[in-house]
């Protein structure tokens, strides 16, 4: 086992029924690793009985590795990564998605490929070979690549996949990244890789397969279409 220590920012709104699994998957990856590590949940007021599931699993895994760090309601993507930082006792911090989208598997790719290079961030990219999407009809497939491919044409952030949010972060790089970041919405992701090429923060890429949702509904929608477009024209206007 290595100093490190790898915490995994997981944000909730109704997942109920991943958020079993989904720790499940991290616990054992972790432990067949011989990694250190905790799983910060970050629930913004699930009506579903998120909250409920994840004092039960602190139970199983101790408080020590499953912190519940709930919020009053909805109040975005990236002020939950905000919140749930000010908790993360680890060196490391790993932001995904807790519906099964972004699989534990990759993990220890990633973590191989920051150590060997000393990245600041590693990103798992859908759009590099090896990686891909399923799930995703031809819609919504075209909306993922036309935001990529807008947002790379303007800003030129040097990386394949600036609207995923399965990646690995040194604590401090996040840090500094957060306080710079504007966007709070699904622009935030965009947003913080971009960040990371003003302040020449090193950015490594570990293909992976999205999978969409297992369960309950995916929330994006026209609003945060809208606000990504906005987001995009901000950046190029300022950065």
């Amino acid at each position: 086992m290595t100093n490190n220590k790898y915490s995994v920012l997981l944000p909730t709104y109704n997942e109920r029924e991943n958020l079993p699994i989904i720790t499940w998957l991290l616990a054992r990856m972790f432990m067949e690793q011989q990694l250190d590590w905790e799983v910060v949940i970050i629930d913004d007021g699930s009506p579903d009985g998120t909250q409920d599931v994840a004092k039960q699993l602190q139970k199983v895994y101790g408080e020590d590795r499953i912190q519940l760090r709930p919020r009053a309601g909805k109040l975005g993507l990236g002020t939950a990564y905000v919140h749930g930082l000010q908790y993360a006792t680890g060196n490391f911090i790993i932001i995904m998605d807790a519906d099964f989208s972004h699989h534990p598997k990759f993990i220890p790719q990633m973590i191989k490929l920051q150590t060997e290079n000393n990245y600041d961030i590693v990103s798992g990219t859908r759009y590099r070979p090896g990686g891909g999407v399923y799930g995703w009809d031809l819609k919504r497939k075209l909306v993922s690549r036309g935001a990529n491919y807008l947002a790379t044409l303007l800003l030129r952030p040097h990386a394949s996949d600036l609207t995923g949010s399965f990646r690995l972060y040194k604590k401090d790089v996040l840090y500094q990244l957060i306080n710079a970041t504007l966007a709070k919405g699904y622009v935030f992701q965009m947003e913080m890789i971009v960040r990371a090429r003003q302040f020449n923060y090193s950015v490594g890429e570990v293909p992976i397969t999205f999978v969409d949702r297992v369960y309950g509904e995916s929330k994006m929608g026209v609003s945060e279409i809208t606000q990504y477009a906005q987001g995009v024209w901000r950046l190029f206007s300022t950065i």
